[in-house]
C-alpha cells in the first residue's frame, strides 16, 4: 500500500468507522474528477531513452519497493523534475 500523509490516514479512518457520508453531487464531482484525471494522465508522446544495467536494475528494484511499474516511476519522476516538484533528499 501507498504511503499515506496524515490527512489521507484520518479520511481513510472517518471511512472505515462510517463517519464519513456522500453528498448529493458527489456522484457528478466524482465522473468530473474521474474524467479530467484520465486527460490529464493520457499518453501522448513516447521516448527512448539508453541507460546502464546497473541504474535500470536499480530503478526497477525502486519501483517494485514502491509497488508500481518501472515505466510509471520513470514518468512520474520526470513529471516532478519538470513541474519543479521533486525534492532532492541530501544523503550524507
Amino acid at each position: 500500500m501507498a504511503r499515506l500523509d496524515r490527512e489521507e490516514r484520518h479520511l481513510l479512518g472517518a471511512f472505515k468507522h462510517g463517519k464519513l457520508r456522500a453528498t448529493a453531487s458527489a456522484g457528478r464531482a466524482r465522473v468530473g474528477l474521474q474524467r479530467a484525471a484520465r486527460a490529464r494522465l493520457r499518453k501522448e508522446a513516447r521516448i527512448n531513452i539508453r541507460l546502464s544495467r546497473e541504474d535500470l536494475e536499480g530503478i526497477r528494484l525502486r519501483a517494485a519497493d514502491e509497488g508500481l511499474p518501472y515505466q510509471t516511476l520513470v514518468s512520474s519522476l520526470l513529471h516532478k523534475f519538470v513541474t519543479g516538484r521533486l525534492i532532492e533528499r541530501n544523503t550524507q
